[in-house]
């Protein structure tokens, strides 16, 4: 093997240790203002999983988007719909419906990519209560920022700057 070829393999090797040392490291997810100022935020590394938990502002029962950081992305992968009701229910051929052993059902694997990484938002009152849910950790976003428009921002490693969503 020549010399330039062992220093493009030599290249090729250091970048993908590097790609998977930057894996392990936490990005975050923020929830921004319109001006673009931080809220909150979040550690997020890949694998990570989310609840969004409202309170359906009709009906009043729970409702629950959840997302997954896969690759620096976001994915939404699952919703709890405990009935349908205005907004809510099973699009064919998105995801799957399994009635939910808690009442209502599950749309599993619908895993979708949010565009941008940018899921925008008007947080509801404090009657409709949004919060993020990550981990054992509970936020309410409806007492941070009720009735605003907001965006909920995955920033993966070495984005931590502004969101262009």
């Amino acid at each position: 093997m020549t010399f330039a070829a062992n220093l493009l393999r030599a290249g090729i090797v250091l970048a993908l240790s590097s790609t998977l040392m930057l894996a392990d490291e936490p990005g975050s997810l923020a929830m921004l203002d319109t001006e673009g100022k931080e809220l909150l935020t979040f550690p997020v590394k890949d694998g990570d999983r989310w609840c969004l938990h409202w309170n359906h502002s009709v009906a009043g029962f729970l409702v629950r988007d959840c997302f997954m950081a896969v690759d620096g992305r976001m994915m939404l992968e699952r919703s709890h719909q405990p009935d349908i009701a205005a907004g809510l229910g099973h699009i064919p051929g998105r995801g799957t419906m399994t009635s939910a052993p808690e009442g209502g059902y599950w749309i599993e694997t619908i895993n979708e990519f949010v565009p941008g990484n940018c899921l925008r938002l008007r947080v509801g009152s404090m009657a409709v209560n949004h919060r993020l849910i990550i981990g054992s950790h509970e936020e309410s976003l409806s007492e941070i920022a009720a009735r605003q428009p907001v965006r909920i921002v995955l920033r993966p490693v070495g984005a931590e700057g502004e969101s262009t969503c």
